[in-house]
């Protein structure tokens, strides 16, 4: 089938496409060519690329036409953050396109209440980007239920991949955090290091667009966690990257508010951020509907990630 991927360099895209050709679909993406596949593949070769800026499309109602004209059988949207978004590419592509498919985030949760949280657990999102996932999913499910727009919804934990930084056991981006740990140094960890993160090699959410793609009697209507089998807490995640690094575990722990002042205000914030929705979500529908079953677990996914960090210098042990 001919394949349009909206955003197709990023994390996902860098998998994604590959993917897609090598199941001998013919692939065509849009983006801003502002970046590049975070791996080589050959397979990119055979892709029709092409640039667009889909913010002014977007601006002067010409990118939902625009991606019509294109005549794809399926529309994956890797980048669409507002409800406007969501709309125009709807009204543009209703009885145009087989299959839509958009990327959403664990995040319309916002917190939890039992887990592990399933798709359908009511929901109480906060954040302007929880909101507007949220605000999208309930838009593209109406759509599907009343109108038969056959929307899919894929939800990625916090994505991890060789090329970039994986949410380290702070709760935040900081390499240095697993630089102390390679070096047995104590890690400040917020309150009793309890709280969890939900870790997502980039290729496992590559696969379930695939699954989605080959069940679409079974997707279509539906949204799903793309995630690691398990979650992690802060204190199991730092405890085990410094085994892994041949140390042994050094922590501390702290209140938030106590934590935070030894921490950059960027640093801080990303670790509330995190930890205020301690995300921990069940796989079963996927698993159920789809076949999915992730490749890797949390913390081999962190792991390569870190080993290239290692590797290319950026991780100090």
């Amino acid at each position: 089938m001919r394949v349009l991927v909206i955003g197709a360099t990023g994390h996902i895209g860098t998998y994604l496409v590959p993917r897609l050709v090598e199941a001998g679909h013919d692939v065509v993406t849009i983006s801003r060519g502002a970046a590049t596949p975070y791996t080589a593949n050959r397979a990119w070769a055979f892709v029709d690329q092409r640039q667009v800026d889909r913010v002014e499309m977007e601006r002067k109602g010409d990118f939902g036409p625009a991606v019509r004209a294109l005549n794809a059988d399926i529309v994956i949207d890797m980048i669409c953050f507002t409800l406007e978004s969501a709309e125009q590419l709807v009204t543009a592509l209703s009885g145009h396109v087989g299959h839509f498919l958009h990327t959403g985030t664990i995040w319309t949760h916002g917190y939890p209440v039992a887990v592990p949280t399933r798709e359908e657990a009511p929901k109480s999102p906060f954040g302007d980007y929880g909101i507007q996932k949220a605000a999208i999913e309930a838009y593209l499910l109406q759509q599907a239920k009343l109108r038969g727009f056959p929307a899919t919804i894929i939800h990625p934990g916090h994505i991890v991949g060789e090329g970039w930084a994986p949410l380290n056991p702070a709760g935040n981006f900081n390499l240095n955090v697993f630089s102390t740990l390679a070096r047995g140094e104590a890690l400040a960890l917020p309150n009793f290091g309890l709280e969890t993160v939900h870790h997502v090699h980039a290729d496992d959410v590559a696969a379930m667009f695939m699954d989605a793609i080959s069940n679409w009697n079974a997707a279509t209507g539906e949204s799903f966690h793309a995630v690691s089998e398990q979650a992690l807490t802060l204190r199991g995640y730092a405890e085990s990257m410094s085994l892994w690094f041949g140390r042994d575990p050094k922590l501390t722990f702290a209140p938030f508010d106590v934590w935070a002042e030894g921490q950059t205000d960027e640093d801080a914030k990303a670790t509330w951020e995190h930890i205020a929705r301690s995300p921990n979500c069940s796989i079963a529908k996927a698993r159920r509907l789809l076949g999915y079953s992730p490749r890797y677990t949390s913390l081999q996914a962190v792991q390569e990630s870190v080993g290239w960090l290692v590797g290319q210098g950026r991780i100090k042990t």
